[in-house]
């Protein structure tokens, strides 16, 4: 039997789930790798860069081995169709399959065309701790509060590693699409790749090696703060599959430090949770999952949006996060909730702007994560927080960055500050302007919105959405 083993956000030999399927049930297998260029527009994305990097660099780490992963460039029908004219005695395709959003949409279009084509397919769940379906109620509905999910989550056996019997003889190494190889370089010379970034299941495993062996023990209250840097790095590793998520589960579970390692475990049933949420809603990257909040009137001024994106607010941990981002791809999470509430609470800027702006600049971006944080902080999603609980990005400043540490670093025209004056520097006096370097509205600039008028406003705006929609319902 001749199979194919489409790779997608699985770039990885060990613990996959479909790959061992496809080894032990094959023959003769044919690694593939499909490009469809109407998916990837941005060619400023480092999303995109890095993925593709992650791509690259899973290539050639089957190549030391002397394995060929084959690269098709096109759509689906056209990949699929060349592929079976070269290889008519194929039969068989596995895969690990995405529940929603762009993937679940490819999956439904690659099913009808196997069918066609004559070809079984196999499907697995891997992503995951527990699919999108696995996690219900009492009554067999979806959750959409996380405690109650969580509680139910954490009594669920989790799923065991899986050992692949990597065969590199049964392994097709002919190049099955010479002129599609080509074209994916072309393409991603569009997309340069990101030398900071690391990628590969080898540095993957440091990463959690050093997660586990340096940080876990103080998880739970050095996750806070940036300056510390005390969170994992995973993200990007899982996002595009270079790790698999029970390789993390099984590791962290068996930690010391009890509290840090449970907070950790915690944010992976969120990673579950969000999977779930956008399943359930799969609307949700365009339309506010709580109706009362679906017809807010943004302000959406260009002006101020082009501010947040640069870091020129005059909120510092908010300027430092942006620059942070727009200079690296990455950004803490504690800052990534803090962003989303200044751009959507103080700038009254709609949230699914910056969702996008995150998914171009994002290296770890992840669909289901992504929105639904930017639901939660926006109070428009599934268990969000409550629209009246806005945070003040200077108190946030103050005790997510008590010395400016952070600030410091990405923001070198406030790094002289060395009093709490640094959260707020509009307070400094012409004197401490001139003592600490930095004259405001010409180094730095003076705060673009009063967050005390801000605040007001918003809670007024979602108020009259609630009103709005309560009213058309009656």
């Amino acid at each position: 039997m001749v199979a194919v083993m489409w790779f997608r956000r699985d770039l990885r030999v060990e613990d996959n789930t479909a790959l061992k399927q496809a080894l032990e049930e094959s023959d003769s297998l044919i690694l593939l790798f499909q490009v469809n260029p109407e998916q990837f527009l941005k060619e400023t994305s480092k999303n995109e860069a890095a993925f593709f990097k992650s791509v690259e660099t899973f290539r050639k780490t089957l190549e030391n081995r002397g394995v060929t992963l084959h690269l098709a460039f096109g759509d689906l029908t056209d990949c699929f169709t060349r592929l079976k004219k070269k290889f008519p005695e194929w039969t068989d395709l596995y895969v690990n399959r995405d529940e929603n959003g762009y993937g679940l949409k490819r999956d439904i279009l690659a099913d009808s065309i196997l069918y066609d084509l004559g070809i079984r397919t196999h499907a697995f769940h891997d992503h995951y701790l527990h699919s999108a379906h696995e996690v219900k109620t009492n009554t067999q509905t979806s959750y959409k509060v996380f405690t109650p999910y969580f509680n139910k989550w954490k009594e669920l056996p989790k799923p065991s590693m899986v050992k692949v019997e990597f065969d590199e003889k049964k392994i097709i190494a002919s190049t099955l699409f010479k002129e599609d190889a080509k074209r994916f370089e072309s393409f991603i010379e569009k997309h340069p790749l990101m030398p900071a970034v690391q990628t590969g299941s080898v540095a993957a495993k440091e990463f959690l090696d050093a997660f586990v062996g340096n940080n876990i023990q103080k998880y739970d209250v050095a996750r806070d703060y940036p300056s510390q840097d005390a969170t994992s790095h995973l993200s990007h590793f899982l996002r595009n599959g270079e790790i698999s998520i029970r390789t993390v589960y099984d590791r962290v579970s068996q930690a010391e430090g009890f509290q840090g390692r449970e907070t950790f475990i915690k944010e992976l049933a969120w990673r579950d949770f969000y999977n779930m949420i956008y399943t359930s809603f799969p609307n949700q990257k365009n339309e506010a999952i709580n109706p009362d909040f679906g017809q807010i009137l943004w302000d959406n001024n260009e002006e101020a949006f082009d501010c947040w994106k640069e870091g020129k607010t005059g909120f510092p941990i908010v300027d430092a996060a942006m620059r942070q981002l727009k200079e690296t791809g990455w950004m803490h999470n504690r800052l990534r909730m803090i962003t989303a509430s200044f751009l959507t609470k103080d700038l009254l800027i709609d949230w699914r702007l910056g969702e996008r702006y995150f998914q171009e600049q994002l290296i770890d971006y992840d669909s289901a994560n992504n929105i639904g944080g930017w639901q939660w902080a926006s109070s428009t999603g599934a268990d969000s927080v409550p629209y009246f609980r806005i945070f003040n990005p200077t108190t946030q400043s103050e005790r997510f960055d008590k010395e400016g540490l952070y600030i410091k670093q990405a923001i070198p025209e406030l790094s002289k500050i060395n009093n709490e004056k640094i959260h707020d520097p509009s307070k400094l006096s012409d004197d401490e302007q001139d003592s600490f370097g930095v004259i405001m509205g010409k180094d730095y600039p003076w705060p673009i919105v009063s967050h005390k008028n801000r605040r007001k406003m918003a809670i007024e705006l979602y108020e009259q959405s609630k009103e709005i929609y309560r009213s058309s319902i009656k």
